[in-house]
């Protein structure tokens, strides 16, 4: 893989005006220095996000989001860094010339290497003598030779001709036991996937981690083998065919979601190439996340049976909670979207699309199963259970509708429903009001101040100057590597500004920490005399926790001669603690 020197993403950043690329996507209005916009990267109602133009950075103050030009059209657009690069050295009309990595490695490099190796195996064996039996079964299955291609589906043999094969290029059992692609037994090794077609599965960058495999000579059990859990292969952070889907979703703004692997497959094979799968059916929080990131509206269409209602309802509540914008569609007469596609065709699916259900709508007919509204006890539980779901749901109008639909067909009174969906909802937001409380705790003062001054020294050479001279270290080896990543993009450059070190951060371990350091301090005026009463205010707590730490040692300390050398250090830092004059 090549890529882009940090000269020419300098070169583009400077090129482009954030105001001007992020306008095109979300409308701007200027107040003051900076423009405000509604912030597109959680549920916004009014403009919390700020853009910079002198900067060159923009900031959301209610959920966090900072970046600059690179990072808002990567998380805006749900493409690569490299992609966002591209697409704006496009809009600033300049060539890129790519350079080759000399060190950035990607982890786990040798075992992508080795799946897409296998995969390339599983592959060739399809197309051989032996894989006859399986073509036909795909071709029965209405599986053509673009589909095939397009999902690299491909075929395992019952001769042990993988290991056999890998070993001699050099593989070692323990890396092939890892990845689950080998079995031990005593001294025996054995093939994990044997007489199966293989289906590939990719996570959220491409890279394929693993395998599902399904038999088709004769009845096995399981029908449909999975890779185990291994470091690289983790189910519930992966949605299938989302590396594929991504674009088509970004240009439909919508997102087809599924129970399996092979409904996915089917509508990619008919067109509807929006769709990714849960692989089962149950949402995780790594999924959750890929599925914010595209914000896009979600269609949920899981398998028309008791578990995929069930998981229709578990699933939704979370999509619910997370704000995230979807709707549902139930198929009726199929058990699943492959074989609903199968028997009416891909027109009779977008129809279901276009006619799906709110989530409301589905979990008030959802919430009377097994219940008999004539009777009081049932109609009560059915009662609650509607409006323990409203509190979720950010659509007033909607619950208003709702309210009155109850109040009218149960003859219940609207003002008691209203009153008792208001104490939920205050229940539920003072829940949440303590929680944050919790978070906002979570980090201490010392913590803090370490930030803060990393905070200075990512906008400005003098701030950078100030830490070498009046403090240096920070004692938290986290700290010591963030400002050592400051300190080598000043030297490499001399000179340092925010919005192209941002695109450096991206290349270092410790991106995520930057970030979050700049999203959770608010922009205020900087000064060379506040950064100075930072870095006091610093050392002086660092002696503190000096002192705190010597007191323990000396309570612990027997001897006599050594208590009162602790004794002496002590009340010599304290001395220390308010001689600090700058």
């Amino acid at each position: 893989m090549t890529f882009i020197s940090q000269n020419e993403l300098n070169t583009i950043r400077s090129n482009v005006s954030i105001v001007d690329v992020i306008s095109s996507y979300v409308p701007l209005t200027q107040k003051g220095k900076n423009f405000f916009g509604v912030c597109p990267f959680h549920e916004d109602h009014s403009p919390s996000m700020s853009v910079s133009e002198e900067k060159q950075i923009y900031k959301c103050f209610s959920c966090g989001a900072t970046g600059n030009v690179f990072t808002f059209v990567e998380n805006y657009l749900n493409v690569s860094f490299a992609e966002a690069a591209i697409i704006l050295a496009e809009k600033a009309g300049l060539a890129l010339h790519w350079d080759l990595p000399t060190k950035r490695k990607v982890k786990y490099q040798e075992e992508y290497d080795l799946m897409d190796l296998t995969l390339r195996f599983y592959q060739n064996n399809l197309q051989t003598e032996e894989g006859e039996k399986a073509r036909d079964y795909l071709k029965e299955r209405g599986l053509l030779e673009d589909t095939i291609k397009e999902f690299s589906i491909g075929l395992s043999l019952s001769n042990h001709l993988f290991y056999t094969l890998f070993s001699k290029k050099g593989y070692k059992d323990s890396l092939l036991q890892d990845l689950g692609l080998i079995t031990k037994s005593k001294e025996q090794v054995y093939d994990v996937f044997q007489n199966r077609i293989m289906f590939p599965i990719h996570d959220l960058e491409g890279h394929v981690v693993g395998f599902t495999a399904r038999c088709y000579l004769f009845d096995m059990t399981p029908k449909y083998l999975n890779t185990r859990e291994t470091y690289l292969f983790k189910k519930g952070s992966i949605l299938f065919n989302y590396h594929r889907a991504k674009e088509t979703i970004r240009i439909h703004k919508q997102v087809i979601v599924v129970e399996g692997n092979m409904d996915a497959i089917r509508l990619s094979s008919v067109g509807i190439k929006n769709v990714v799968a849960l692989m089962g059916t149950s949402l995780t929080r790594e999924q959750m996340e890929a599925l914010k990131k595209l914000r896009s509206q979600v269609i949920l269409m899981l398998d028309n049976d008791t578990a995929g209602e069930t998981a229709t309802f578990q699933v939704g509540n979370l999509l619910e909670e997370n704000s995230i914008p979807f709707s549902v569609v139930r198929l009726s007469g199929e058990k699943d979207p492959d074989a609903y596609v199968l028997k009416n065709g891909a027109a009779a699916i977008l129809e279901n699309v276009k006619n799906a259900i709110s989530f409301l709508d589905f979990k008030l007919n959802y919430l009377k199963k097994n219940k008999n509204l004539q009777d009081a006890s049932d109609l009560a539980d059915y009662i609650k259970a509607v409006l323990q779901s409203l509190k979720n749901n950010s659509d007033t109008i909607l619950k208003e509708v709702t309210l009155q639909k109850l109040a009218n067909d149960y003859n219940i009174s609207y003002a008691v429903l209203k009153e008792q969906l208001g104490n939920e909802e205050v229940t539920k937001k003072v829940v949440f009001k303590e929680k944050s409380q919790e978070v906002k705790k979570m980090k201490s003062t010392y913590e803090k101040l370490c930030e803060e001054i990393l905070y200075y020294m990512m906008h400005d050479v003098v701030f950078i100057k100030l830490y070498q001279t009046k403090l240096g270290i920070f004692p938290t080896k986290e700290h010591r590597l963030i400002a050592n990543e400051i300190l080598y993009y000043y030297e490499t450059n001399k000179d340092i500004q925010l919005a192209d070190f941002i695109t450096y951060a991206e290349t270092t371990a410790m991106y995520t920490f930057i970030m979050d350091i700049l999203s959770s301090i608010e922009e205020k005026e900087l000064t060379e005399s506040a950064m100075l009463e930072l870095i006091r205010r610093l050392k002086k707590k660092m002696k503190e926790q000096e002192i705190e730490k010597l007191k323990i040692e000396l309570k612990k300390e027997l001897d006599e001669n050594k208590k009162t050398a602790l004794a002496l250090k002590i009340v010599e830092i304290k001395g220390s603690v308010s001689d600090e004059d700058y």
